[in-house]
């Protein structure tokens, strides 16, 4: 069973929900993504996301017309793999299309840059094998600055990954808005 926190972008608030592997991830539509797919290769327990990410991804999904494979979604930062501000440690990117061909991960590429509905969407030449598109705060890419601003107050995504990376480091998080002990 996984704790699943989603960011509600409409309300600013921090939203729990607890899934089985194989369960819809929440606000998913049509079981088009599972709780394990998001997860990926990631160990953790806790997972987090925004509703519009969810959202995002629902609006691909109808557009495409057709099953898209995820490779991974979300990171733990001490996970690692990824740069120090990727957006899967957000829960907002997705790795998907591995196992298929170029043309048709051209053809998901193209459908995902003109869709509208993704913040930044990896060039081929960043990601050959695989499709990244996600849905984070900024425009800029994850190497120059993906993260917003995160300060006392704040709430969401960007909030539990400083959270997260504190209390790895053994710091007791207590000066934000929601306190999340969501990672032990």
């Amino acid at each position: 069973m996984a704790k699943i926190l989603v960011y509600n972008n409409d309300t600013n608030r921090m939203e729990t929900y607890y899934r089985g592997e194989s369960e819809a991830m929440p606000y998913n539509t049509g079981r088009t993504l599972t709780v394990r797919e998001f997860r990926g290769s990631s160990k953790s327990p806790t997972l987090w996301t925004s509703k519009r990410a969810m959202q995002s991804w629902n609006t691909q999904r109808y557009i495409w017309g057709g099953p898209i494979p995820v490779g991974f979604a979300f990171k733990r930062s001490w996970e690692g793999g990824h740069s120090n501000q990727s957006q899967h440690y957000a829960g907002v990117a997705f790795d998907v299309a591995q196992t298929w061909t170029n043309a048709r991960r051209t053809a998901l590429r193209n459908s995902a840059e003109n869709s509208g509905v993704w913040s930044y969407v990896e060039p081929v030449s960043l990601t050959p094998t695989w499709v990244h598109f996600d849905k984070r705060a900024l425009s800029s890419a994850c190497s120059s600055g993906g993260f917003p601003l995160v300060k006392r107050g704040s709430v969401g995504m960007y909030t539990l990954i400083a959270q997260d990376d504190l209390n790895t480091l053994g710091y007791t998080t207590r000066w934000a808005r929601w306190n999340f002990w969501c990672c032990y």
